[in-house]
């Protein structure tokens, strides 16, 4: 029988567990943790606070923001990522080149990830640059539909050889608008038959291949009035149109985006109502708590599938393969560019 899990994901205060983060994480509605900046100092630490984590919990679901660029928490011991732009511009000199390379950035990152103890990194970005969004920039591989596909999947598949699951975000598309979801609540005023040219197109074709899909705190008023990942027909679209499979992460319940759906346990209903499979709830540890109050007997099997199933890579040996060691190389002399 497929093992459950309890739909909240939740943050730490730092670098080590804490003792009433012990008794949290024991909780039967706490299903995973995320990491951030605050809890990472370098890979071996991480491996032993994944350690720490799983004496807990044996199974809960650990993550990352791991893209590369900007949004890369770990940044010691590990490989300094170029952020994804950067691999879309080079696709624009050598197509065929670029692609591989997105393959082999993929698996490096994820034997990386589950060397040091993690389960999953929320990657990759699909969402298509269209110059509006300072959030999300460079974070895409690129301003058109056809080639954002082309190197995120490319970069899925190389997750995959790693192991790993693949988490693409932020449905159904977070670069048309101008405003920081973190800071505010942004409207797409686009027609949906725009967005299904264009910013979909990657979630369309990558649907059948991503473990995971995290949806957008925007609106999309042309088809709901509410925020995508409170939108039943959102989601519902996501599963019946696209036939994804997988399970449905919120972007973090404590962003401004979020919060005109609510105090936080409201939001935690309509999320899951919506057809979330995992919350999360970070930096704001009340808001959390109330969230796991609300979550009582609540479970998910989707996201207790995407747990890393294989032996994990050591993370002393991985510079004795002669790929680590190429694309290693590659990438940190891209991401010092």
């Amino acid at each position: 029988m497929t093992q459950t899990l309890g739909p909240v994901m939740l943050d730490l205060e730092g670098p080590r567990l804490r003792d009433e983060e012990r008794e949290l994480l024991r909780r039967p509605e706490v299903g995973g943790v995320i990491l951030f900046g605050r809890n990472v100092e370098d890979a071996a630490q991480v491996r032993e606070l994944c350690q720490a984590i799983r004496r807990e919990s044996p199974s809960l679901l650990l993550a990352i923001d791991q893209e590369g660029g900007r949004v890369q928490r770990l940044r010691q011991g590990v490989t300094r990522l170029p952020a994804m732009g950067r691999l879309g511009r080079e696709a624009a000199v050598a197509p065929e080149v670029a692609q591989r390379l997105c393959q082999d950035a993929g698996w490096l990152l994820g034997m990386e990830m589950a060397a040091c103890g993690l389960d999953l990194s929320l990657a990759p970005v699909l969402d298509v640059d269209t110059g509006r969004s300072s959030v999300i920039g460079d974070r895409s591989f690129g301003a058109s539909p056809e080639g954002v596909t082309r190197l995120a999947g490319a970069f899925v598949d190389g997750l995959h050889e790693a192991g790993m699951a693949a988490v693409g975000k932020h449905f159904p598309g977070h670069g048309g608008v101008a405003a920081d979801s973190h800071l505010e609540l942004p409207v797409d005023e686009r027609p949906l038959e725009a967005l299904r040219r264009h910013d979909l197109m990657p979630f369309e074709a990558l649907a059948s291949r991503l473990g995971g899909v995290m949806p957008a705190h925007v609106v999309y008023p042309a088809f709901d009035h509410r925020p995508a990942g409170f939108s039943p027909a959102w989601l519902g679209l996501l599963r019946e149109s696209l036939g994804f499979k997988g399970a449905i992460f919120s972007d973090d319940l404590s962003m401004a985006g979020a919060c005109s759906a609510g105090e936080p346990a409201e939001r935690a209903r309509l999320a899951l109502a919506a057809g979330c499979d995992m919350l999360l709830v970070c930096n704001d540890r009340a808001a959390a708590l109330e969230v796991v109050a609300a979550c009582e007997g609540r479970t998910s099997k989707r996201a207790a599938r995407l747990r890393y199933g294989r032996a994990r890579p050591d993370l002393d040996a991985l510079g004795a393969l002669s790929r680590w060691r190429r694309v290693h190389a590659r990438l940190e002399a891209m991401a010092a560019d």
